[in-house]
């Protein structure tokens, strides 16, 4: 069966999280992480896939450095894909810092409570359920619902309300970063026309991992969109919206990965940390002290048989703060 992990053995001082370099028979290079290491063996996950890897005729090289992203300003209306290479047919970004996409945790003692909010446009959110910036707050999903189009509407409206003697109102401090996982042909082409379309591609960043894609990139698209985030947050003080679908995709491909380390399973066969794992997604989220620019994270996740006691729901929702429901 198809594996994301490859074994090597003879390794000197292999170290965890380092990024390994495979150059395969026909010269094509792909990129892979030390996910486990054994005195002189390591275990890498491969972010493109193993198919094609030949243990006799491929070559390995330990960079000593853990994934890290180019950023620059250049960024934004540019579109991605999971691994973060240019899919617009565009240059490489140039970059300006190169960030680890784990980022940093944010101390509890230097967070901002969050106040002010974002107008989304949508009344049963603004009314009822208003978001504010800073604030993590899922939508919560069934396969076949309109989630896609909410998403897509939200990205078109979305804006900052104004408000007396504020100076940070204007359009050119706020973004969006759409990182898409699992997604399929058509849902991806809906998103980017409708971007395009409208307007917003101007002021989104777009990830895009498609169905088809390397499942194992998911688990490093949400990574690399708030990776992104954070240096327009915090560095260009910039009010960041970051939309996440589908984090059961993202789940997902975490359970296979723990499957293929032959890991305890959990409950329905998702390994024990996935919450921690969620975790450190969703916690990328906020304000910070000394800084103008916030973080605030939108993700959604469809319920598998649309079922609010499933795993995935169920630590969202531990974490978030609050849901919002598609019902049927």
């Amino acid at each position: 069966p198809w594996c994301p992990l490859v074994i090597l053995d003879n390794v000197k001082f292999p170290r965890f999280a380092e990024i390994v370099n495979l150059t395969l028979a026909d010269g094509s290079v792909r990129q892979g992480q030390v996910l486990e290491v054994n005195h002189s063996k390591a275990v890498v996950q491969v972010f493109e896939g193993t198919s094609g890897v030949d243990n006799k005729h491929s070559h390995v090289e330990f960079t000593g450095d853990t994934l890290k992203m180019p950023i620059s300003d250049e960024m934004i209306g540019r579109s991605f894909n999971g691994s973060g290479k240019p899919l617009d047919k565009g240059p490489a970004v140039l970059a300006e810092d190169y960030l680890d996409i784990n980022g940093a945790p944010i101390n509890p003692q230097a967070r901002i409570y969050p106040k002010e909010m974002i107008e989304t446009g949508v009344s049963a959110l603004d009314t009822m359920n208003s978001i504010v910036r800073g604030q993590k707050l899922p939508l919560f999903s069934a396969a076949g619902l309109p989630h896609n189009e909410i998403a897509a509407q939200i990205c078109r409206q979305a804006g900052l309300v104004k408000q007396k003697d504020t100076k940070d109102h204007s359009a050119d401090n706020f973004s969006i970063v759409f990182g898409a996982m699992g997604v399929n042909m058509e849902t991806a082409r809906f998103f980017k026309n409708d971007f395009e379309e409208n307007g917003s591609m101007e002021n989104v960043i777009l990830f895009l991992n498609l169905a088809n894609d390397p499942t194992i990139e998911r688990i490093v698209t949400p990574r690399l969109a708030l990776t992104a985030a954070e240096y327009f947050a915090y560095e260009r003080e910039q009010h960041v919206f970051v939309i996440l679908t589908d984090m059961s995709s993202y789940a997902d491909a975490l359970r296979e990965v723990s499957a293929a380390r032959e890991e305890v399973p959990g409950r329905r066969g998702y390994p024990g940390y996935m919450y921690t794992d969620l975790a450190t997604i969703y916690e990328r989220a906020g304000r910070v002290q000394g800084r103008n620019g916030s973080i605030t994270q939108f993700p959604i996740l469809s319920m598998p048989n649309d079922d609010i006691t499933h795993p995935i729901p169920d630590l969202t929702g531990y974490i978030t703060e609050g849901q919002v429901f598609v019902r049927q």
